[in-house]
């Protein structure tokens, strides 16, 4: 189950491109981090996630840290992921009865007008193991495992990189590079794109193998002023396709749903990013800033903005607000439904997260010593809206974003099956997390 708009399937604990806010982590000054007192660590954390009327995760992770006298670190990550709920097809509304089968077997009914759902249920078990070494007084390497299994999905991959300290520790530079080894196992077997769902490839076990590389700068500005920027790298070769999504076809005359087919994905895809953030230290407080920006090749393009200023309290308690917005053009075979009779395209998929999507969140942590409990305990919750930009000329401007919209649609239907396609917009997140962090 995808839950994050930029990232597909298996990627949420393994990108390396999550490792651009590492650097500046690694660099923060001594009073923005947790000081250590021991050679052991253990954090954990619970996430509840809710979709309004979709998807809700059960999350709790453990992480557990050995600081050896030599300087090495060795800290494993175990998460378990409870993900049930409804998720939209991508098929349109329709203002009649729509009945369909599931991959499973199942034979759905939905009502007229509504938006086509399937209702799921899933366990993903997940360990990472990492380790950080020395290589000299300026130097250091870490290598990272990950595993995790779904019923459909295996993943399997590495990482490595190096960082290197310059300029009296002013400068550091970080470079790294992973691999990953994926395998996608639709339930009920995988189903020929852009078909009626009948037919049905020979291999029930498709590969999905992604690399992908960073590199990154950290600079110290001045004793309360640091800055990095970090670029990365990613190239997927395999079975890139969504196996539960559909896409509607439309009677170009009655204007209403005529049928479905199974979309279709290319099976490569480059991802380049670039992040620029920046921390500074006040007095007391902390202002964190970042900018990323995103492009691939299927002309998928975006911008996320995200802000956090963290207020020191009493007792070492502390607020830290968050404010985010992201920004996303549409790719190039997104489309809203295809018209019955036309011919079809090579690649099409109705997925609004590859829409031209639009996200806000709002979020607030508060961070405390309970009593005489050794270690911090840290609450966070957070909103999210998420919502289509206009079709007509996404958030008032034209471009790709109406090109992408529902070109593919004609007459009146166009604006009425966009204003609810796959559920947004909006769509309503909420999201509570509830960490614990101990040094012994």
């Amino acid at each position: 189950m995808q839950l994050d708009a930029a990232a597909p399937r298996g990627q949420l604990r393994r990108r390396l491109g999550a490792a651009a806010c590492a650097l500046l982590a690694a660099g923060l000054p001594s009073a923005a981090r947790a000081e250590a007192t021991g050679d052991w660590q253990l954090d954990g954390s619970l996430l509840l996630y809710g979709e309004r009327d979709r998807a809700s995760v059960f999350e709790p992770v453990a992480r557990i840290s050995r600081l050896f006298d030599n300087g090495h670190r060795l800290s494993g990550e175990f998460a378990y992921d409870a993900i049930s709920g409804a998720s939209p097809t991508g098929a349109l509304p329709s203002g009649q009865v729509q009945t369909t089968t599931t991959p499973s077997g199942n034979t759905v009914t939905i009502a007229a007008g509504a938006v086509p759902t399937v209702l799921f249920r899933d366990d993903r078990y997940a360990a990472d193991l990492e380790w950080q070494a020395p290589l000299a007084r300026t130097a250091r390497a870490t290598i990272t495992g990950h595993f995790s299994s779904e019923k459909d999905y295996l993943s399997r991959g590495g990482s490595a990189s190096i960082a290197l300290d310059m300029f009296q520790r002013l400068l550091t530079v970080t470079a790294g590079a992973g691999v990953n080894a994926d395998e996608v196992m639709p339930v009920g077997g995988t189903r020929v794109g852009l078909g009626d769902g009948t037919q049905m490839l020979a291999t029930g076990t498709n590969p999905k193998d992604v690399t992908s590389g960073m590199l990154g700068v950290t600079r110290v500005i001045t004793r309360r002023w640091l800055v990095g920027l970090t670029g990365s790298f990613e190239s997927e070769r395999g079975y890139l396709t969504e196996p539960y999504k559909v896409v509607s076809l439309v009677d170009p005359v009655t204007q209403e749903v005529s049928g479905q087919l199974t979309e279709k994905r290319p099976d490569t895809r480059e991802r380049k990013s670039l992040q620029v953030s920046s921390v500074y230290h006040l007095s007391e407080d902390i202002l964190y800033l970042s900018y990323r920006a995103y492009r691939d090749d299927w002309r998928v393009e975006s911008s996320t903005g995200d802000v956090r200023y963290r207020f020191e309290l009493a007792d070492g308690r502390y607020l830290l607000p968050h404010v985010r917005y992201y920004a996303q053009h549409a790719a190039s075979f997104y489309v809203a439904g295809l018209v019955a009779g036309e011919p079809l395209p090579a690649y099409a998929s109705a997925d609004y997260r590859l829409g031209p999507l639009r996200t806000a969140t709002l979020g607030l942590t508060y961070g405390f010593h309970a009593g005489s409990l050794p270690g911090t305990v840290s609450l966070r919750g957070e909103y999210m809206r998420q919502w289509l930009a206009n079709p007509s000329g996404g958030d008032g401007e034209g471009g790709d974003d109406a090109r992408a919209g529902g070109v593919q649609l004609a007459g009146t239907a166009t604006a009425a099956a966009l204003t609810s396609v796959s559920g947004t917009p909006p769509l309503h997140i909420a999201t509570l997390l509830a960490g614990y962090s101990v040094n012994f």
